[in-house]
């Protein structure tokens, strides 16, 4: 069996410099989230309907 790799990418609003953001990686089944200050540790894996429970609750909260 051969595995697809991730594709990583991070928000528009991140600096580029990889410093304050997170990436995300979308993938059948599951949405995984990882620090961009340190890609070794195992990114946070949630079922697609988590992730957009997760934008809806943030985006309610923009500006708080």
């Amino acid at each position: 069996m051969t595995t697809t790799p991730l594709r990583w990418s991070t928000s528009s609003y991140s600096d580029g410099a990889g410093g304050n953001c997170v990436e995300v990686a979308h993938a059948p089944g599951a949405v995984h989230v990882r620090d961009s200050k340190d890609t070794t540790i195992t990114p946070l894996t949630l079922s697609p309907a988590a992730w957009a429970d997760f934008l809806a609750a943030a985006e309610t909260r923009v500006g708080v």
